[in-house]
């Protein structure tokens, strides 16, 4: 049985927080105040904290591509995922790496998309055919 996890991180700008998670992403909002606000991240719990993110390097090679690291992520079903990756391009979201399919044959096919909120947190979308084979080796 999957459960929700929960992860707070630090943000810039709360305003802008708002908006990305909101408006671009579609998370539902949850309680705030004047320092941090919550999100629904795909039934999820996630809380941005005003303060200095976190630092992060391209250092985990996946297949072709250094990856930012550390990264939050979510795993959606393929039509999900490209709807998702639609809405960001609607949205005029820069992509650190453009949505893309690695992996392709493979059991642990896959798309993927890495593209950073407002404060440099750097996000990756995996959409998956079969959400069975996620933990396919």
């Amino acid at each position: 049985m999957l459960t929700p996890f929960h992860l707070a991180y630090n943000v810039r700008d709360l305003d802008e927080t708002r908006t990305f998670y909101g408006d671009v992403l579609g998370c539902k909002e949850g309680r705030s105040t004047d320092t941090w606000v919550d999100f629904s991240f795909f039934g999820h719990q996630i809380s941005m904290h005003l303060g200095e993110p976190f630092k992060t390097a391209p250092t985990g090679k996946v297949g072709d591509h250094m990856v930012q690291m550390p990264h939050l992520g979510v795993v959606l079903q393929m039509d999900d995922w490209k709807a998702m990756a639609e809405r960001l391009k609607a949205n005029d979201v820069e992509f650190v790496i453009e949505p893309v399919l690695r992996f392709e044959g493979q059991e642990g096919e896959q798309a993927t998309m890495f593209f950073c909120d407002p404060s440099g947190n750097p996000i990756e979308i995996k959409g998956f055919t079969d959400l069975d084979k996620v933990f396919a080796s």
